[in-house]
């Protein structure tokens, strides 16, 4: 067994899959409409999901906004450059929402962002700079 996917459902379709593409790097791997049930899903990820687990975004076309609740955490993405990429994401207009450094009590760097329904995503350094 694996993880295929994680769903986080999506205020604005087109704006989630924009953070994630362009300012995160992920591809569009496939979309499609269930005009019966009025919703989208969108599967953005860094590989084929033969591959690696990915996000599935679920955009419900009457539903613009989301609680997020207490009980999501984040997703986590490893980057070989944790400062050069909230760089690039803060430049391209994305939001940084702890800036990179060791985690607190340890020595693994860090960084969050946040995409634009406010999910966080955490940034772990995976290359020794």
């Amino acid at each position: 067994m694996r993880i295929l996917h994680t769903m986080l459902r999506v205020g604005d379709l087109q704006r989630s899959i924009d953070f994630y593409t362009r300012i995160l790097g992920m591809n569009l791997i496939r979309q499609r409409d269930n005009e019966q049930y009025r919703y989208t899903l969108a599967f953005v990820g860094y590989g084929s999901e033969e591959d690696g687990a990915v996000l599935e975004l679920t955009y419900n076309w009457d539903t613009t906004e989301y609680d997020l609740g207490t009980g999501y955490g984040h997703i986590a993405i490893g980057s070989d450059d944790i400062y050069a990429t909230c760089d690039a994401i803060k430049a391209a207009g994305g939001t940084v929402s702890r800036e990179p450094g060791p985690v607190k009590g340890g020595t693994t760097e860090i960084a969050f962002v946040k995409d634009p329904d406010n999910y966080s995503i955490e940034l772990i350094q995976t290359k020794t700079q």
